[in-house]
């Protein structure tokens, strides 16, 4: 999918359901390639067109049409095109705590949905997303959609979180723990490695190793994850984005911008007016 100067032309489509209370993403033609990061809500995917090479959980996997991607809050990945052609791809975005109020209607008991596998390759389950995510775009209100989107959840659950009864992921070491407990408490001030070796009892260099080891990230790029996180709640509001740069820990304005779109795949502003009718009928309201 390409203009006739040789740019390719991409689309990126965002909506916010409040009946679902889910983030429904498009991307169409896009060539970028996504830095190793994490989110804090569940990601059910699948592509529709483009090769990529995944990197997730240690490993690097050949992700194709057809593919569905399930990522678990907090779980590292990375991606980038495999060959030439551009990358359709569908998504909807899950908070854990929808997940875990729908997984406890549905087996009747508190239980903490862990998917067991990032790729379920050639899925026939991609077809019923398609037309999920088709309604939420539509802005489909009602049961059809609502139903559709329940025995969804319980069949990926079943499937492929067994039951959603595994037990929570093992705990961290101290000293990586004490590190992420401080940057998720000072992500939006100056942060120095010599501070978080402090933290940890470590070196800096063995900070790095630890960090990297059990978290699959650098404290950096971790750092920069939480802080993206928090102007994702800002924006969400109807902070501008210049506020929501600030309020967050970055630096200016333009590195935001470009770390937000490296990460999100929207810019902060496309992201801020995908809940703009929400705001409004809350005011109206």
């Amino acid at each position: 999918m390409k203009r006739a100067n040789g740019k390719t032309n991409e689309k990126r489509t965002a909506i916010y359901d409040p009946e679902l209370m889910v983030e429904a993403y498009q991307f169409q033609g896009v060539m970028q390639a996504f830095p190793n990061h994490f989110h804090e809500h569940y990601v059910i995917g699948f592509i529709e067109r483009g090769r990529r090479n995944l990197k997730v959980r240690g490993g690097c996997l050949l992700t194709a049409p057809g593919d569905l991607l399930l990522f678990n809050p907090g779980e590292n990945h990375a991606c980038e095109a495999h060959d030439d052609q551009p990358l359709d791809y569908r998504c909807i975005n899950i908070e854990p705590g929808v997940l875990a109020r729908a997984a406890q209607d549905m087996f009747g008991k508190e239980v903490i949905p862990q998917f067991e596998q990032p790729v379920v390759f050639r899925c026939e389950l991609t077809e019923e997303l398609r037309e999920l995510h088709t309604m939420i775009l539509r802005g489909e209100r009602g049961v059809r959609k609502e139903e559709k989107f329940y025995f969804l959840l319980e069949q990926l659950l079943r499937d492929y979180a067994e039951a959603g009864e595994r037990e929570p992921v093992t705990e961290l070491r101290a000293e990586v723990k004490a590190v992420c407990d401080y940057l998720n408490t000072h992500a939006q001030e100056q942060i120095s490695l010599d501070a978080l070796g402090e933290i940890a009892g470590l070196s800096k260099y063995h900070l790095l190793r630890a960090f990297t080891k059990e978290t699959g990230i650098t404290p950096y790029r971790y750092l920069e994850t939480i802080r993206i996180d928090q102007a994702k709640a800002l924006l969400k509001q109807g902070v501008s984005p210049a506020e929501a740069a600030l309020s967050a820990g970055f630096s200016d304005q333009s590195h935001f911008s470009n770390a937000f779109k490296r990460f999100i795949g929207l810019t902060p502003g496309q992201y801020r007016r995908v809940f703009a009718g929400n705001r409004a009928q809350d005011k109206s309201e």
